[in-house]
């Protein structure tokens, strides 16, 4: 039994409690039908990743999900979750990263560690599509119990995550989309960033500020052309704010820059939600579950374990 109750468990790691107030940088090109997010974890990439025990060709890839979840979810107007899923038969085989309507982010990885390892060893650079092999990707917006999930299902196509989730977009929602995503470890720890653009619609909206004078399919591959010729080393730069950035890259397309969104580090696990889903479980069950009178849940997003006490959920302890 242990010594202190669980609600005073003083063995809880801390959790970050860091907020990146320019986390993204939403812009548009004025008098043209792109629009876009500019987004840089900062050390918020490291606090996330280095949490986890995943080995780095895998945190690598999982950075580059969370930047892009937390850019396409400050676009969405919803209350809850967005996420993005990756399930396939590569050595990474599940990869879930998700960003609330406040801009918390966490995410999870399941692996071969054996079978990662001896891919970084032949190849330290591969891509998504290596490490995930052949499957789906799904992104969900998740708006409670009271909503139906908002859900685009497709396979996997494309050899690096920004591909893949172009793909998503051409096919699934029909939507014009340029993204480019990055993550490295660098030596102020994990850094992850991402830009994306999007193609929108002149009958309304930011476009229409200025009508677009000439052809909207050269304004569109000229932002393009001029999006590509950004680094790894300029996303990931943390002394390069991200309006020089911006005005960088397409001062000669009117950029103009929008109120920027936060992000920050964020589960949802708590102690009340992870006892009510043990007072779900019989008396046996929960027997069972317990080592010496504690019962231990593993938060795999934020890479928490909670103990409880057997007396605590349940019921009596049976004899």
């Amino acid at each position: 039994m242990i010594d202190t109750p669980a609600f005073l468990d003083a063995h809880r790691p801390d959790v970050p409690d860091l907020v990146i107030p320019q986390g993204v940088t939403p812009f548009y090109l004025a008098g043209r039908p792109v629009r876009g997010r500019l987004v840089r974890l900062g050390a918020l990439a490291d606090a996330l990743l280095s949490r986890h025990d995943n080995p780095d060709i895998v945190l690598r890839l999982a950075g580059e999900a969370l930047a892009l979840v937390g850019g396409l979810a400050s676009a969405l107007k919803f209350q809850g979750s967005f996420s993005l899923q990756a399930k396939g038969d590569g050595p990474v085989s599940l990869l879930v990263a998700d960003c609330t309507h406040a801009g918390a982010l966490r995410f999870h990885a399941h692996s071969d560690d054996d079978a990662v390892a001896a891919l970084a060893a032949t190849d330290p650079d591969a891509d998504a599509a290596r490490l995930l092999g052949g499957g789906y990707l799904a992104f969900t917006v998740d708006q409670g119990p009271d909503t139906d999930l908002h859900q685009g299902i497709v396979a996997m196509t494309g050899t690096s995550l920004s591909e893949m989730a172009t793909h998503y977009f051409e096919t699934s929602e029909q939507h014009a989309c340029w993204v480019r995503l990055a993550c490295t470890h660098t030596d102020a720890g994990w850094r992850a960033a991402a830009l994306i653009l999007e193609r929108i619609a002149t009958e309304g909206g930011i476009a229409a500020i200025t009508p677009p004078e000439g052809d909207e399919d050269d304004m569109w591959s000229t932002a393009m052309t001029l999006a590509a010729t950004v680094t790894d080393a300029e996303l990931l730069d943390d002394d390069l704010s991200s309006e020089a950035l911006l005005y960088r890259l397409f001062h000669a397309e009117d950029v103009c820059a929008d109120r920027p969104r936060a992000l920050a580090f964020g589960c949802r696990c708590s102690r009340a939600r992870l006892s009510g889903i043990l007072e779900t479980f019989g008396r046996e069950d929960l027997d069972h579950m317990a080592e010496d009178g504690t019962i231990s849940m593993h938060c795999a997003f934020c890479n928490i374990s909670f103990r409880f006490g057997r007396d605590e959920v349940g019921g009596p302890v049976t004899d």
